[in-house]
């Protein structure tokens, strides 16, 4: 394994916060390295300590007092250069929760370090002063929409503003589309079912996604209500925390746990719903969260127990067939947090396979992490470009009219792909396709 290089003074100061460590898991590990080919970093870098086995090398030497390592700039560089994508976990004969280890990892990085003011600036504004406040969220988007209905955006584009903005003008590339802020405010706290009411289900709609990707939530709650179900979204709902789990702002992910957890325990659900990966598996991990707390370990139990993916509750129950044909090629794409931090495989192809004319082409290694990784295109750049670009190139293969992928970050960070290849391809969300069968609509008109 790559050395680290050590700082005598460093190894005698005390680390905090390693008691949210879960040994256990840590200690299911066995080295035996299966996990290394499945590791985008390591097969794009080749180096120990960018796999899962080297990650938790470095965790186990950092957090034991008898084998420090310095929790310093190079340990951080290897702990968050890893994209979370759980394919390691998938691979590992042990079972070993390697996500959550490398989650709690971070915290406690976060706890023993003095990031620089203006890191410490945009960390705070994100996370703290943006996600989990619904209403400023509302304001920022509703600018972001002006910026690009009034032309704003083509203007800036079109005078070469963004080039002398630097890593910021590249940032803005990755900015999508954002719909008529008017849109989610037609989302109704109850939308009754169609026809006998066979369930009463909660509706997770998401803070970045309910702002973005609207139509989706829209045609969730549809679908929903198409098959039976009384579809609850409560207002008091807030960010589920998966973006502050996965960059070390615990505190923060608690308390939108409890908030969540409370709100949907006194609408009395069967199941609650959501339709982006990456959240789904932060809230079917609540548990894990809240083992420490009280109050809330066994709230979050029973919430966690609850959760579903929109496909893998259509696959549970007897799904009304669509009438509506779909003459399209569509490939899928597996986002890693429902393949791999789930292991929701065959349901959201059901769902395809349901909808009919729709010719389904696989893809070549569609369970390979796209790059996108919640904020990773943003705070690496460079490694995600990499990572897409092979992702690219079998989707390119396939001929495919339609991608279809279960998660924001992947529909995001594909659309940057789609786009700078020129490809004639549209990336949508498998849920949206479906509720185009119902509805019998083509999805490219």
């Amino acid at each position: 394994m790559q050395q680290i290089q050590t700082q005598p003074e460093q190894e005698t100061l005390p680390i905090v916060g390693t008691e949210i460590f879960s040994w256990s898991k840590w200690d299911a590990c066995t080295h035996c390295g299966l996990c290394l080919p499945t590791c985008p970093t390591y097969r794009e870098l080749g180096l120990e300590t960018d796999s899962p086995r080297g990650r938790l090398y470095l965790m186990g030497a950092s957090f034991r007092d008898n084998n420090p390592i310095p929790i310093n700039e190079d340990w951080e560089k290897f702990i968050y250069r890893c994209l979370d994508c759980r394919a390691c976990e998938t691979a590992c004969p042990s079972g070993v929760h390697f996500g959550e280890l490398v989650e709690e990892a971070r915290a406690i990085y976060e706890l023993n370090t003095e990031r620089p003011a203006e890191h410490r600036f945009w960390r705070r504004l994100v996370f703290k002063e943006l996600l989990p406040h619904t209403d400023r969220l509302d304001f920022i988007f509703e600018l972001m929409w002006l910026y690009q209905r009034l032309g704003i955006r083509w203007l800036v584009q079109k005078l070469g503003i963004l080039k002398l903005m630097g890593r910021l003008g590249e940032m803005e590339s990755l900015l999508p589309a954002i719909p008529d802020p008017s849109l989610k405010y037609t989302i109704r706290e109850f939308t009754p079912a169609k026809g006998e009411a066979k369930y009463r289900v909660g509706f997770i709609s998401g803070c970045v996604m309910n702002q973005v990707f609207t139509e989706t939530n829209l045609a969730t709650i549809r679908v929903l209500s198409e098959n039976g179900c009384d579809v609850i979204t409560p207002h008091q709902q807030t960010c589920c925390g998966a973006l502050h789990v996965h960059n070390g702002v615990r505190d923060t992910a608690i308390e939108l746990a409890r908030n969540n957890i409370d709100v949907f325990a006194a609408e009395d659900v069967d199941v609650i719903i959501i339709n982006a990966a990456g959240c789904g598996a932060t809230l079917k991990e609540y548990e894990a969260l809240m083992e420490h707390d009280p109050v809330y370990a066994e709230k979050a139990k029973t919430f966690s127990s609850k959760m579903r993916d929109i496909s893998e509750f259509l696959a549970e129950i007897e799904m009304k067939p669509p009438e509506g044909e779909i003459h399209r090629r569509v490939t899928y794409d597996e986002p890693c947090h429902l393949v791999h931090g789930q292991q929701i495989q065959f349901q959201p192809r059901k769902v395809l396979q349901s909808i009919p004319g729709l010719e389904l082409i696989e893809l070549q290694e569609s369970e390979w992490c796209c790059g996108g990784a919640g904020i990773y295109n943003i705070t690496q750049p460079e490694m995600s470009r990499e990572i897409l670009a092979r992702k690219m190139k079998h989707i390119g293969d396939t001929d495919a009219e339609i991608i279809a992928t279960g998660n924001p970050g992947c529909v995001l960070q594909i659309q940057v792909g789609v786009k700078e290849q020129g490809l004639p391809m549209k990336v949508m969300h498998p849920i949206d396709l479906l509720d185009c069968a119902y509805r019998k609509v083509d999805p490219l008109e």
